[in-house]
């Protein structure tokens, strides 16, 4: 069995002493982010029974070739640690054995590497004064190389190499394959007796591993998790539990081995099992706190930071739906928490592992997580991740995995052209009473329409210029098809659906929302939207935080901000005012009691910590601080601050350089950027001043001043 074994190859001492910080491990790109997902998404349980993903689930490359060429300025010493077996080349040559050290002469040295694991990634770490494993290596997991009869080797390859992968494995004994998220000692706040077990709170929502202190004894612990009070006393119908055999003579602390989430933990014992307190280790994933809100109103600097907490606890390996069902990575909930993280932690990393992750492996046999529209959202969030970021490298690495999946989309089209559900999509949009998903939906082809723009996009940044004149004119033919199928004068919307190509008379917020800012409507088109659908109760009302996000951006778009400043305190604040310390998966107010707590036919089948929870941030950050890239990687940008109801507010929003810090009073404007140049927006009753900016007038109450990086500006205004 030991070649089934994985191969560790590493050095001690003086040659770990050598590696230089500049070597780092690479791996097939995106073999890393499957694998790493598959592990994660499979802890899922429902009490206590195994509980995986619906979708297929793919794996890594288990044979990848890794090569590099070096100009080596004097001869030197590598040295070679793989996750698999491995053999090495050297210009060509095979070096016998699998070498843990190698000397390389002064010259042009080419290093091949093949690496084999079947069980986990197949991972490469390199290491010497100049040879070092980088993100440049090339890698393949093809190999069409042959040799004739004669034993001549082929002059020419059709492997097709890509850079390699890698993320921040940068010593050689740090193994990708051991990869796990920190952890911290967190207590419970309280713990009481109640009827035959105890009843221990930890204060607020939390995901982490449950600790018994000083357990001991012979018999059954059973311990039964609840995000509220009512689900954790709930035994038959709380969604998660543990039951634990206990056979120990001696006292010991014991830290359970899955993690999960949980505000109140109900335990009973059976036989003489005892313990002396509980406590948990706090999982969380590291990301610095860079993007900040603080205003004159209370309650919502409240939201504001319950929104926060919210999104650290669903940052996980990835971005997750919910800390307590699913665990898992779903396309739609991950494109909000993205936009989230743009005004929060700005933490790159996880956007591109989570992208790599949904997109899986070819061939494509499916919409991504089975639904087709968050196919569509896993378009648009790589052009968002290119204007927050403008790391062209990942577009460029990303992108023929987009073409792939595009090709998927449009060969799925029916004879109109359009997308409809076929047999094995789900076709999601919303959790909503009655809401029909029959026929071709309008919100499916206005979410490809967005798409083929986002390949448009794409392909010119990559100067791949029959590609953009291709899904330049396939998205310009779709968006006159949506306006032709689907605006109905008379109602001067869009309706939902067609169905036997003719248009169904329910309108639905959905379509007319998104196209408020996407910018597909005319002025007047817009008025017409917000007063039809927008603000009109007879359309039927949206209940999820996941919607409301959306809702709720397009009439910011549209100048009703002081509207949705109320919203957000309504709704978001009507959550708090029930005791939420995370926000919720779903929230009707006209509910009451545990029918809160209620969804998917189960007592307690909804999320109250759901990653679509936490859009306050986002909303925050762009339409309220006003901050927002107007080219990729804020080499400009644009400010455009709104106090609503607020006496003042200040902020911070990250940026690829750093920190954009904000205040804003009914009197000043404070700013200071570290990159590119801003556009500052200033509504003011007279001409602002500025000692250090030029104040440019645009209309008759609307001023410009540019913001330049390491300036710091003040500006007094009348507002």
């Amino acid at each position: 069995m030991k070649r089934y074994f994985f191969f560790f190859c590493y050095l001690f001492s003086s040659v770990m002493l050598c590696a230089q910080e500049s070597a780092t491990w690479i791996w097939y790109p995106g073999d890393f982010e499957v694998w790493l997902s598959n592990d994660m998404q499979n802890r899922r349980t429902e009490r206590g029974t195994f509980f995986p993903p619906f979708w297929r689930m793919d794996n890594h490359y288990v044979l990848v070739e890794f090569h590099k060429e070096f100009d080596v300025p004097t001869d030197e010493e590598i040295a070679i640690v793989a996750e698999g077996k491995y053999n090495v080349k050297v210009n060509g040559k095979m070096i016998p054995g699998m070498p843990a050290k190698l000397n390389l002469k002064k010259g042009k040295q080419k290093i091949t590497i093949k690496v084999y694991n079947q069980g986990h990634v197949p991972a490469l770490y390199v290491s010497g004064k100049t040879v070092n494993t980088s993100k440049d290596w090339l890698v393949t997991f093809e190999d069409k190389e042959w040799i004739d009869e004669t034993g001549k080797a082929s002059d020419q390859s059709g492997t097709t190499y890509v850079k390699a992968g890698h993320w921040n494995f940068d010593q050689p004994t740090r193994f990708p394959s051991k990869f796990k998220l920190p952890t911290r000692l967190e207590q419970a706040v309280s713990s009481t007796k109640h009827g035959s077990g105890t009843l221990v709170d930890f204060g607020k929502n939390t995901f982490g591993f449950l600790t018994f202190h000083q357990l001991k004894g012979n018999g059954k612990l059973s311990v039964y998790y609840g995000e509220s009070k009512e689900e954790a006393l709930g035994t038959a119908t709380c969604e998660t539990l543990d039951y634990i055999e206990v056979a120990r003579s001696s006292s010991t602390d014991s830290t359970l081995d899955l993690s999960k989430a949980f505000r109140y933990v109900y335990i009973e014992k059976q036989g003489d099992v005892s313990f002396d307190q509980v406590s948990m280790q706090y999982e969380y994933l590291p990301v610095e706190d860079r993007g900040a809100f603080k205003s004159s109103d209370e309650e919502l600097n409240n939201i504001w930071e319950v929104a926060k907490y919210t999104m650290e606890l669903t940052s996980r390996e990835f971005y997750i739906d919910g800390i307590k069902r699913d665990r898992w990575i779903w396309s739609g909930d991950a494109y909000q928490s993205y936009a989230m993280n743009y005004y929060l932690g700005f933490d790159s990393e996880t956007v591109k592992r989570t992208i790599l992750a949904l997109r899986g492996k070819e061939p494509t046999m499916s919409h991504i997580n089975t639904i087709m529209d968050y196919t569509f959202y896993w378009f648009l969030s790589i052009y968002d991740y290119y204007q927050y970021t403008g790391d062209k490298e990942f577009i460029e690495a990303v992108y023929p995995r987009m073409q792939s999946l595009m090709e998927f989309c449009l060969a799925r089209r029916n004879k109109d052209g359009l997308m409809e559900g076929l047999s094995g999509d789900w076709v999601f949009i919303d959790w909503a009473d009655g809401l029909s998903k029959k026929g071709e939906v309008s919100f499916e082809q206005l979410l490809l329409c967005r798409s083929l723009e986002t390949m448009a996009l794409c392909a010119n940044l990559l100067q791949q210029q029959d590609d953009q004149v291709f899904y330049d004119k396939e998205a310009k033919l779709l968006k006159t098809k949506l306006f032709d199928y689907y605006w109905n004068p008379t109602k001067q919307a869009f309706v939902h659906s067609r169905i036997n190509g003719k248009q169904t008379e329910n309108v639905t917020r959905y379509t007319n929302m998104f196209a408020v800012f996407f910018d597909y409507l005319s002025n007047e088109q817009q008025q017409a939207v917000k007063t039809n659908v927008l603000l009109n109760d007879r359309v039927q009302k949206i209940m999820t935080p996941y919607m409301r996000y959306y809702e709720l951006e397009s009439l910011c778009a549209m100048g009703e901000k002081d509207y949705v400043m109320q919203e957000m305190k309504s709704y978001w604040g009507g959550m708090l005012k029930l005791g939420a310390t995370t926000f919720w998966e779903e929230f009707n107010p006209a509910k009451s009691g545990a029918e809160h707590y209620t969804m998917y036919g189960r007592e307690f089948g909804k999320s109250l910590c759901h990653s679509w929870g936490a859009s306050p941030i986002y909303l925050l950050g762009k339409y309220y601080l006003g901050v927002k890239p107007t080219s990729a990687g804020y080499q400009t940008y644009e400010i455009d601050p709104y106090l609503a109801s607020l006496q003042w507010m200040e902020g911070k929003v990250p940026t690829p350089a750093g920190e954009i810090d904000l205040y804003v009073s009914e009197k000043k404007i404070k700013v200071k950027s570290p990159i590119g140049v801003g556009t500052l927006k200033i509504k003011s009753k007279s001409k602002p001043k500025s000692k250090n900016g030029t104040i440019v007038q645009l209309d008759q109450d609307t001023y410009t001043m540019e913001v330049h990086a390491g300036v710091a500006y003040e500006v007094d205004y009348r507002l």
